[in-house]
């Protein structure tokens, strides 16, 4: 079992001066490693032999709007945090901290998470779940930049692996994540091939 799916981990350097062009280009890199990941390897969540019939996966465009470099406010509860699971399980996190954005002018706040090796860990659910993208909400993995900032890229949000299967377990974003604001960016609604319908 994956904690949070960490096979969408980007891994590029992202220089502190961003280049628009440039990071859509990565963008579009990283997508194409993630649908050959998806149609090809054995560690794919897709079942086997939704693998054959895999078109890939939807995202929406590159915004560059929703690429953020932010300040982490860690004025938050040290109180660790329970998360139910898609499974009924629950799994715990700590708050590392707030980041404050704005998204078309409409003000809006999350919290980022750390797991227990440290790592950050952001789940949202925002207007478009359940219509757009998936239900249960997406996923990010923020990237320190410093001590009290970060880079929140929702370009790279992406479903968890229970989208795909559910024999996985997931965490499902708390409350305090559910956003008022629409955020289109990173991946959509999973939509399986047509082949099953034949």
């Amino acid at each position: 079992m994956h904690d949070h799916d960490h096979q969408h981990d980007h891994d590029e350097d992202h220089d502190h001066v961003h280049d628009p062009h440039d990071e859509g280009h990565q963008l579009e890199h990283y997508r194409e490693a993630v649908n050959e990941f998806f149609a090809t390897d054995p560690q794919s969540p897709l079942p086997h032999e939704e693998q054959h019939h895999f078109t890939g996966l939807a995202f929406y465009p590159f915004n560059p709007d929703l690429h953020l470099h932010l300040s982490l406010d860690r004025d938050v509860s040290n109180d660790p945090i329970s998360m139910e699971t898609s499974t009924g399980d629950n799994r715990v996190f700590h708050r590392a901290g707030k980041v404050h954005f704005a998204v078309d002018g409409q003000p809006a706040e999350v919290t980022i998470y750390a797991d227990e090796e440290g790592g950050l860990f952001l789940p949202i659910r925002d207007q478009t779940s359940g219509s757009e993208t998936y239900g249960a909400g997406r996923y990010l993995e923020p990237e320190p930049a410093d001590d009290d900032t970060v880079h929140v890229d929702f370009n790279y949000l992406y479903n968890p692996y229970c989208a795909y299967n559910e024999a996985y377990s997931c965490p499902l974003p708390p409350r305090e994540n559910w956003l008022k604001v629409p955020i289109r960016a990173g991946e959509k609604t999973y939509v399986r091939s047509s082949e099953s319908a034949h």
